[in-house]
């Protein structure tokens, strides 16, 4: 046989040889089953309340995960269903995150009206994977409360106040607690004073807005009494605790300003009709009082409603600074 010949064979008993060992692993891949993918899921946009998730009408809820593995071309669809009806469902393509690990998502729909909310994220099997189904639910619940309301809406109005750091007993019900908190919030923003919901307040108050500037962080534990706004902020270096609304001094006998320290304290009511007293210069206190109006008319102390004092005064102690300031 000529040379010729004789690599042609070599050539072709390479192949032979070369085709017989990597068909196992060809012939592998091919049977190897599709993986179970990884996924999580959340909604944003929405609060989370008892457990649960609920927002208002109108407000946007943002669906976004991920997935494990990623595959080019990768698509999710999201099925939105309320009241147990398919409003629609519609596809949205994955990405690489930028660790290169995971596929991600996010897109927006618009809350409808109240109800139950079922929102289904799925994503078919392919040759790669098994099909995936992660469900989620929130409810979206009617923006109206007045005095004497309860349920779900007065408990997140309530939520938000608390997380705003306004002090309120989250009883459930829609009482004079509720009022109060929301009057200082109202006067924290500058809308006046008023205890009841309107659709501004509603809007600032699930988009967080409201933030008490503290001015004398370095005092550590300590009481700050806003007197433009009639508030009374309980604070810890630069942590706001509680704010209350306050009345402080009428124009004929004003409150003194400046910086001073609780020299004594008087729990109960006293001869004058002060309840549960922190004296922080001569005969000037934080105090309950009935009336405690939302305008500037106490002799110079600093007012609070009677509901109100007790926590005040379980909080202070002697030695805390009081600032007061316009």
């Amino acid at each position: 046989m000529s040379r010729k010949g004789v690599r042609r064979v070599s050539v072709w008993m390479t192949c032979v040889v070369g085709c017989a060992l990597a068909w196992p692993a060809l012939a592998s891949a091919a049977r190897r089953p599709p993986v179970h993918p990884r996924a999580h899921v959340e909604l944003s946009g929405a609060f989370s309340l008892d457990k649960g998730l609920v927002t208002v009408p109108g407000r946007p809820i943002y669906v976004a995960g991920t997935v494990r593995p990623y595959v080019r071309g990768q698509i999710v669809r999201v099925w939105l269903a309320q009241n147990g009806k398919i409003l629609k469902n519609f596809p949205v393509r994955m990405r690489l995150t930028p660790g290169g690990h995971a596929g991600y998502f996010k897109t927006r729909v618009a809350s409808p009206v109240t109800g139950h909310i079922k929102i289904d994220v799925v994503h078919r099997r392919t040759r790669q994977m098994t099909r995936l189904y992660v469900p989620r639910k929130l409810v979206i619940v009617s923006p109206t409360a007045s005095f004497g309301s309860t349920g779900p809406f007065v408990r997140l109005i309530q939520l938000r106040l608390s997380l705003l750091h306004f002090y309120i007993p989250r009883t459930g019900v829609y009482d004079s607690g509720t009022g109060l908190a929301l009057d200082a919030y109202h006067r924290l923003l500058g809308w006046g004073t008023y205890q009841t919901l309107d659709t501004r307040t509603i809007d600032a108050l699930l988009d967080g807005r409201g933030v008490f500037h503290i001015r004398f962080p370095g005092h550590g534990r300590h009481a700050e009494a806003d007197l433009t706004n009639q508030l009374l902020a309980l604070i810890d270096g630069n942590h706001v605790y509680w704010i209350f609304p306050i009345s402080s001094g009428k124009p004929s006998t004003p409150t003194i300003l400046g910086d001073y320290q609780i020299y004594s304290r008087e729990p109960g009511y006293n001869s004058e009709g002060m309840y549960y007293s922190d004296f922080f210069i001569r005969g000037y206190a934080i105090h309950g009082y009935d009336p405690a109006p939302d305008y500037p008319a106490s002799h110079g102390c600093l007012r609070l409603p009677i509901v109100d004092a007790i926590s005040v005064y379980n909080w202070l102690a002697i030695g805390d600074w009081v600032d007061t300031y316009n």
